[in-house]
């Protein structure tokens, strides 16, 4: 057994989400959104070097030394799986380690709304799940992959930096590819997708300009195409997509988006009031007649309207679903004003102890 394994062995014991080992620091790991130690004593150069160097590829570890860092994926045993990203700081080395559940959860499980299992009965199209990292981005994406993977015989491409959830064949055939080791980058990959048969194509992460142009070429080209950017509502994902083009490109860019775009699912994770853990809430975009009108005449800030004016549709806000959550007990009041949008809405319902953050904020962040 390696001399980490111990430490993931607690992590999987205590219920929590992610390791942190640093040069210099004694070990944390987070437990329901709190990190804390697990012990006293600081972790030195000679004992984090050997625990990060045995779970690791020799050839990766010397990248990892000389470039300063690494992303891979570890396997304990058959109900442990962990995200590894190896990095350098002022103290010297580092890591942190996320737990990967085996078991894949469905989308009932996860309690996301039914709109999203819709996205994967597409047979086309651009669908982006959003949110800041830690969200739950890659769990509601394998829970929809699963989905389509128990209901169609399609072929099914993801590329991960790294694999994450392990999906194995039910109805449809799953090609798995890791950035770098099978393809040089998302970029690569999904070029590579297009001459590979592919029904269905999961990017990991869609950061560059290359492989989001590459993207909605695909979904043009009939390719559903399931994406994730780092933003937190569907107003901003759309302008991302844009702005990331120079400017004599982006009315072409708005109006092949405008004719691509499926849906935006934006997540956020809020931390739950009624028992240990945490709770989904989303906010959601179906693309319409009247938001492919939006998008190709680059009026994102008419969105508002629209998805106030689509929950026919199942879209929703993610004002609205936090509201919800909360007034559901699910989610306390001070959880609720930290993660809404529009502040000034939440701040009636802050505890006294907290009424100070409703005085000092502002409204809409």
């Amino acid at each position: 057994m390696a001399i980490i394994d111990q430490y993931f062995q607690h992590l999987v014991a205590s219920g929590a989400s992610d390791l942190h080992l640093s040069e210099g620091q004694p070990p944390k790991m987070r437990a329901h959104g709190a990190v804390a130690p697990i012990s006293d004593g600081v972790l030195d150069r000679a004992t984090i070097d050997a625990m990060l160097r045995e779970i690791c590829e020799p050839k990766a570890y010397e990248r990892y030394l000389e470039k300063g860092d690494l992303d891979f994926a570890y396997e304990m045993d058959a109900d442990s799986r962990f995200r590894c990203n190896y990095f350098q700081q002022k103290n010297g080395l580092a890591a942190v380690f996320r737990l990967i559940p085996t078991e894949i959860k469905t989308l009932q499980e996860l309690n996301v709304p039914d709109t999203i299992e819709s996205f994967g009965d597409m047979r086309s199209g651009l669908v982006l799940v959003t949110g800041p990292t830690g969200s739950g981005k890659s769990t509601t994406l394998a829970a929809l992959i699963d989905y389509i993977n128990r209901s169609y015989a399609r072929h099914i491409i993801t590329v991960e930096e790294p694999i994450e959830f392990v999906h194995r064949n039910k109805k449809s055939t799953i090609t798995q590819r890791e950035v770098p080791i099978h393809c040089p980058s998302f970029a690569d990959g999904l070029r590579a997708s297009l001459r590979q048969d592919a029904d269905i194509v999961l990017v990991g992460e869609m950061r560059d300009l290359e492989t989001i142009s590459l993207a909605l070429t695909a979904a043009e080209t009939g390719l559903l195409v399931f994406g994730t950017l780092h933003t937190n509502n569907a107003r901003k994902t759309v302008d991302r997509l844009v702005d990331v083009f120079p400017s004599d490109q982006q009315s072409q860019v708005r109006t092949m988006l405008a004719g691509s775009l499926r849906g935006v699912v934006a997540q956020l994770l809020c931390k739950r009031e009624d028992k240990p853990g945490r709770v989904a809430v989303n906010e959601i975009l179906v693309a319409t007649p009247a938001v492919s009108s939006v998008i190709r005449e680059g009026a994102t800030q008419k969105l508002h309207d629209v998805i106030t004016g689509g929950k026919d549709h199942g879209m929703q806000f993610m004002d609205d679903s936090i509201w919800a959550q909360m007034v559901e007990g699910k989610v306390g009041p001070l959880e609720a004003y930290m993660k809404a949008i529009d502040k000034s809405r939440f701040r009636a319902a802050l505890p006294p102890e907290h009424a100070e953050l409703g005085n000092s904020a502002g409204g809409v962040e």
